[in-house]
């Protein structure tokens, strides 16, 4: 009774649903408590789900699931909840994912890091992209493999190693209830395109539900709405998966072809999951090189502290796992120099005769500088000796342009076509106009050796964009650079209009010189006047002062101005502080509590002006 009670409602709910739980990427900040994202969003749905009350003002009114798709959104959260219900598990314990590969790695790295055994079982033909030598070799984890023919064979197997866990991994054509024996501290069934579910196996192995979350956001991305959306349909009609039907290699195509010009790049780019995703990717390509190349040499990725702080985290956690990898500080904002710090830094590097990759972004967030590209050309070209008197090994640049992905950095004859550069995008912005999370990356004619090994890890992390990602893309990329024209226009008018209207404030934003290179961005960060007797006087007044403004703005303008950390949507002007947002898991010191806004092309800049003078003559 409780089943159909609980099938009915999801499908009134998912008739009902606020059309953002299916169409954005990015969520206010306002309304999000990230320590309680998930289990507040579960808490608030079941007191609905109690009340039987599935109408649509009830929904809208839900508090933010998790912080993005990537990490989880209203509709894999209801998944999961389904999922978890009909087989009297705690929600947390079911978790879905995009790739069919990454929540077996997930559980490989922490088994790893706690140095515990673990048996893979799995039923039919074992994921054709899962190569277990590679997994071995590169990423670290030991693991055994045994086929067998279902769930109940493992109880007669040598399973439960000692000191160790099992995995049973299953083909699945419906979101059934599963019937798990003891023995299996891990199921994961695949759904052929839509991904995969992991469900937790008993108390005992619930201290790995937060790491594999964690993995699950820094790596991959959740089970995506669209694909939740037809898991949930699977489920409440208790039939198997209809897949939307697509044009996805026209559509994949035409998003090669678009990045291509896009970049003025002729290599092969790459397409993930999320900017994350392509960025693990090229990281362990990256890493798989340097074992064949450079074997028994150290690895040393090189990032700044205070970069987006998914960059940092992924960066430290690739080293946390590899013995032979090393994070090395790159200090790049304010008073530091780009350039100086990277010739200082690979000048170090050379000496140990280590393999250097370095990350950057440019222009920086959030204080959005660029270097002198003549100098950074230079001092990333020039040949340095070991201690020994031999050539250094040259470093590969690792560059985001997520900022000003328009702008030619690697095709014939630019600053960095000479050099080994890899450039990412996350799609979230620019890209798709915020309408889904999908990443590339392109690699200029020096890294065709290196783009190859990317692409083979994008493919065993079964990363690659869905092809409802790749749709969007398709629709939204010809259009991206007269966007980003259009939204750079607007937020030099706004620039302007506050450096007059509050000459005190200081702004970080390029200078018209940078603007006529092709440096257009549509982000700029604000430092506003503060007072106070003591610096923490001053600090603490600054902040409130950063929350006054964004409140005032959202407030005053709540069809266009959010309190998140977009950029680069179709329209609105977006309002965040990194040290709360974007730089989430960045050291505290490092942290910047400042106010970020960007600005889209299409948005009612007067009005924002007239609010922006209402709070000038506030304070």
């Amino acid at each position: 009774m409780d089943n159909n009670k609980r099938l009915n409602y999801i499908k009134e709910v998912l008739k009902n649903m606020p059309t953002g739980w299916l169409s954005i990427t990015t969520h206010r900040l306002d309304i999000y408590d990230e320590k309680l994202a998930k289990t507040q969003f579960l808490e608030q749905f079941e007191a609905l789900y109690d009340g039987n009350n599935s109408e649509s003002a009830a929904l809208s009114e839900l508090p933010t699931a998790y912080d993005y798709i990537r990490l989880g959104h209203p509709l894999s959260c209801l998944l999961e909840w389904a999922i978890a219900k009909a087989n009297n598990l705690k929600s947390e314990n079911v978790i879905s994912f995009s790739s069919k590969t990454v929540p077996i790695l997930a559980i490989l790295r922490k088994n790893a890091l706690d140095k515990k055994n673990i048996q893979i079982f799995y039923t039919g033909e074992l994921l054709e992209f899962f190569d277990a030598e590679i997994v071995r070799n590169i990423y670290g984890y030991t693991f055994d493999l045994k086929q067998v023919e279902n769930a109940e064979a493992i109880s007669n197997t040598n399973s439960n190693p000692k000191n160790g866990s099992t995995i049973f991994i299953s083909q699945q054509a419906e979101f059934d209830t599963v019937n798990l024996p003891t023995e299996i501290d891990f199921f994961i069934s695949l759904h052929g395109d839509l991904g995969s579910v992991l469900v937790v196996n008993g108390p005992k192995n619930e201290s790995y539900i937060s790491e594999i979350q964690h993995v699950r956001r820094r790596e991959t991305v959740a089970m995506t709405p669209d694909d939740s959306l037809t898991a949930l349909r699977s489920l409440v009609e208790q039939s198997p998966i209809h897949n939307r039907k697509t044009n996805v290699e026209a559509d994949k195509n035409s998003v090669l072809e678009s990045i291509k010009s896009i970049t003025a790049t002729t290599t092969k780019p790459l397409v993930a999951s999320s900017g994350l995703s392509i960025q693990y990717a090229i990281l362990m390509g990256l890493v798989h090189d340097a074992v064949e190349k450079h074997k028994g040499k150290a690895i040393k990725i090189i990032v700044p502290p205070n970069c987006y702080g998914g960059t940092n985290d992924q960066a430290r956690r690739v080293a946390a796992c590899l013995d032979n990898v090393e994070i090395v500080d790159l200090l790049v904002d304010g008073d530091n120099d780009m350039v100086q710090s990277i010739d200082t830094v690979l000048a170090k590097i050379a000496i140990e005769d280590a393999i250097p990759y370095i990350i950057a972004e440019i222009p920086t967030n959030p204080r959005v500088e660029v270097p002198n590209l003549i100098d950074l050309k230079r001092v990333l070209s020039q040949e340095r000796k070991t201690a020994f008197g031999t050539i250094a090994i040259d470093p590969v640049f690792i560059l985001d342009q997520t900022f000003c992905p328009n702008v030619h950095f690697l095709g014939v004859g630019e600053v960095l076509s000479e050099i080994r550069t890899i450039s990412f995008a996350s799609g979230s912005k620019f890209p798709s106009g915020g309408q889904c999370t999908a990443g590339y990356c392109v690699g200029n004619t020096k890294t065709e050796a290196l783009m190859e090994k990317i692409e083979m890890h994008l493919t065993l992390c079964d990363n690659e964009a869905t092809a409802l990602q790749y749709e969007i893309l398709a629709k939204q990329l010809p259009s991206m650079n007269q966007r980003i024209k259009d939204a750079y226009s607007n937020t030099r008018d706004f620039v302007n209009f506050i450096n007059t209207a509050l000459p005190e404030a200081k702004i970080n934003f390029v200078s018209e010189e940078l603007a006529s290179q092709g440096f257009t961005p549509s982000v700029f960060s604000l430092d506003l006047p503060t007072k106070g007797n003591t610096a923490e006087e001053k600090e603490t007044h600054k902040r409130a002062l950063n929350l006054k403004l964004i409140n005032l703005m959202i407030t005053e303008i709540p069809n266009e101005s959010k309190f998140c950390v977009s950029y680069g949507q179709l329209k609105g002007c977006y309002w965040t502080i990194p040290a709360t947002s974007t730089q989430g898991t960045t050291k505290e010191g490092d942290k910047d509590y400042i106010v970020r806004a960007s600005l889209s092309p299409n948005m009612d800049l007067e009005l924002h002006k007239k609010i922006f003078l209402k709070f000038v003559e506030s304070i």
